[in-house]
């Protein structure tokens, strides 16, 4: 791995370059698949997934009874696994729950925000390479706290039609309502429209490939919201010579086995730091099953040295990582100047995937340096705002002249006029 040398910042938008993840070329066939589930429903959706996933399915949904006996078909070790990630995820999206917030903004006028479920959700689980049931721990969980009244789940269909039941149990155990098998363009179209069998809902959440995150974009076209954009996964480590070599190597090939366009920068102000990262990454990476994938991802990543920190901070605000893991003698430093990223993990002993499973925080985060101007999921990601306004007599009277200028001055009679009538009542009726 080539390790670049304090370069200047005026090369930083190459040297942080992540691999190409535009969509525009599949906007054609999202809108086909999209125009025949909105005609067709059910008949297009199955039609697809024969087309795109070489599954005839006979049915969409996943029945009751294989829901319930998913539980026997998952070890013991697993479920208690799940079990205690589900326990941490719940803990810590329950303490995201926010109060009303309300205000006498001037005597009479009380202004107040409560918060309010998006009513109907659908969460997209991908099952293309592996069984991802974390995703739906961290998007049922706190789909399920919010209070929303609806929760449906769609995810590709394995060979014989079945869905893993790892994946069922721990639906299960969130309390989804309604589990679908189906993959990619064509579920999010059967959720964006709604079919004879898959309901329609408000707001589409959960990860997936190019063909997911097309679709999901075209889905905002129809009035149907989502919970980010989306693109291959990434880490940047800031680190020194007070880390372990062979957890950075580790946290980086854990990262680099999600996919060839997963993307890893390793910051540091060592470059022989950097050296003994790199063989450690060249011994542990023979090990791998997914070695070919991670070899892939390994060759999108960068070795950077920069010896100031303030330049490795406006560095990590630039590149704005999904994930972030510091491990430094100046922990508290970089934590606090950290501006934009998904999530940061604090310390050597805070492994990425620990995130990714069971500490408590959402993995669903912003990626393609989305992280400057988007949060990752979690309790609010499934609520509203709600505002009200209460307006007393002596309200009205002491606000009532200030809207009727601001309506004149705007030309906009009928609001002045609004204003006014109920003023004069309050003149004829008395104070």
């Amino acid at each position: 791995m080539k390790i670049e040398q304090n370069p200047p910042r005026e090369k930083w938008v190459e040297l942080l370059k992540r691999p190409q993840t535009t969509v525009d070329d599949l906007e054609q066939t999202v809108d086909d698949v999209f125009d025949q589930i909105n005609n067709r429903g059910d008949q297009a959706v199955k039609k697809y997934t024969e087309l795109f996933d070489g599954v005839t399915l006979t049915d969409l949904e996943v029945g009751k009874k294989s829901i319930e006996a998913s539980v026997d078909k998952v070890s013991q070790q697993l479920r208690s696994a799940i079990d205690v990630a589900y326990e941490n995820i719940k803990a810590f999206h329950a303490a995201q729950k926010r109060s009303p917030v309300e205000i006498e903004t001037m005597p009479g006028v009380k202004c107040r925000m409560e918060f309010r479920p998006i009513q109907k959700v659908g969460l997209y689980i991908p099952g293309g390479t592996a069984p991802l049931f974390s995703s739906i721990l961290m998007l049922a969980i706190p789909a399920k706290l919010a209070g929303c009244q609806e929760i449906i789940l769609c995810t590709p269909p394995q060979k014989d039609q079945e869905v893993h039941p790892a994946m069922l149990y721990a639906a299960k155990k969130c309390g989804v309502d309604k589990i679908f098998t189906l993959g990619g363009i064509q579920a999010i179209g059967a959720m964006t429209f709604g079919t004879e069998t898959v309901p329609k809902v408000y707001k589409i959440l959960g990860p997936g490939n190019r063909f997911v995150t097309a679709a999901k974009q075209r889905a905002t076209k129809h009035n149907v919201s989502i919970d980010m954009p989306a693109g291959p996964s990434e880490l940047m480590l800031a680190v020194d010579d007070s880390a372990h070599a062979d957890y950075v190597a580790a946290d980086a090939l854990s990262q680099a086995e999600h996919g060839v366009d997963s993307q890893i920068v390793i910051v540091s102000n060592s470059n022989a730091f950097l050296e003994d990262v790199d063989q450690a990454i060249q011994q542990q990476i023979k090990d791998l099953p997914r070695k070919d994938i991670a070899e892939k991802a390994i060759e999108n990543s960068a070795f950077i040295v920069l010896d100031d920190e303030d330049e490795m901070i406006a560095m990590i605000n630039q590149y704005a990582p999904e994930h972030l893991i510091i491990a430094t003698r100046f922990n508290d430093k970089l934590s606090k100047a950290i501006i934009n990223a998904g999530s940061v993990f604090v310390g050597n002993l805070a492994a990425e995937s620990i995130g990714d499973y069971a500490s408590g925080t959402n993995h669903t985060l912003p990626t393609n340096g989305f992280a400057r101007q988007y949060s990752g999921v979690n309790l609010s990601s499934f609520q509203k705002s709600v505002t009200f306004q209460e307006i007393d007599k002596n309200g009205l009277q002491n606000i009532g002249r200030s809207v009727e200028e601001m309506a004149a001055a705007e030309e906009l009679f009928a609001h002045k006029n609004a204003v006014r009538i109920r003023l004069n009542d309050l003149d004829k009726n008395g104070k």
